[in-house]
């Protein structure tokens, strides 16, 4: 295999049904764009999906933390540049910044991923797969200024604001539901009045447990420090009604 560089560049376009109403790449098909430039990055190199699928093996997200000066606009060409900076037993760290075609950076992101095994949905050792190739490709140097994932800490007492169902079109590849569905409904926690005057500066989510078609999903939002700083919770409840804890999220709005 020819040995890549460490850092991955991938082209995407600001497609026009993937903006908002203010001509503005929706953030989720912005995390689309990142996952799909880590999978290109590291199917490239030899540790992606390509290979995983025949050894049973699979990437799971664990966190993913994305903080922008400005979102592409409409029909505007962007390059996400990705790399992994470290690789333990059992996480790997992947950074991501997002420029456009003349340099202009409009953000960057910093995500956590793990590894399973399909069949006991257990984790495996990074460290093992092809006699530890991810260490050959760990870029150090290469700047990412954003902070890490911040730790969510809600109140027992939040209430849910919102419930709904989950259907064939949120489910992926590994058969639960997908990591960028989370996103999208956490983004319409709030209507479009508040992004009429807000906009995203900084979107956080750690992945506690995997859901499922035909779970149903709550929403917790409880306000942090200022009034454009929330927390998000979200559950999930099966047929018996008992709730278990799926993912947290921080939003920062400017």
């Amino acid at each position: 295999m020819i040995k890549l560089s460490k850092i991955g560049r991938y082209e995407f376009l600001a497609e026009p049904f993937h903006c908002d109403f203010s001509n503005h790449l929706f953030m989720g098909h912005l995390g689309n764009h990142l996952l799909n430039a880590a999978d290109f990055h590291s199917n490239d190199r030899g540790y992606g999906m390509n290979y995983l699928n025949t050894v049973n093996k699979t990437w799971v997200l664990s966190r993913l933390a994305i903080e922008m000066e400005e979102m592409p606009r409409a029909y505007d060409k962007f390059f996400v540049e990705t790399w992994v900076d470290s690789a333990l037993r059992f996480f790997t760290s992947r950074n991501f910044k997002v420029v456009g075609e003349t340099g202009h950076v409009y953000g960057y992101g910093k995500s956590v991923w793990a590894m399973i095994d399909l069949n006991t949905r257990l984790p495996v050792d990074i460290l093992s797969v092809r006699d530890g190739l991810i260490n050959e490709y760990i870029e150090t140097e290469y700047p990412c200024p954003i902070e890490k994932s911040s730790r969510v800490k809600m109140s027992a007492a939040t209430a849910p604001i919102r419930s709904i169902e989950t259907y064939y079109n949120d489910v992926d590849v590994n058969g639960h539901i997908n990591s960028v569905k989370y996103i999208e409904h956490v983004l319409d926690l709030w209507d479009l009045s508040w992004y009429k005057e807000h906009c995203i500066k900084r979107f956080e989510i750690a992945y506690v447990a995997e859901s499922h078609q035909g779970d149903q999903l709550h929403f917790y939002r409880e306000q942090r420090d200022t009034d454009t700083d929330f927390n998000v919770r979200i559950t999930k409840s099966n047929s018996d009604g008992e709730e278990t804890e799926v993912c947290r999220c921080r939003m920062l709005f400017i």
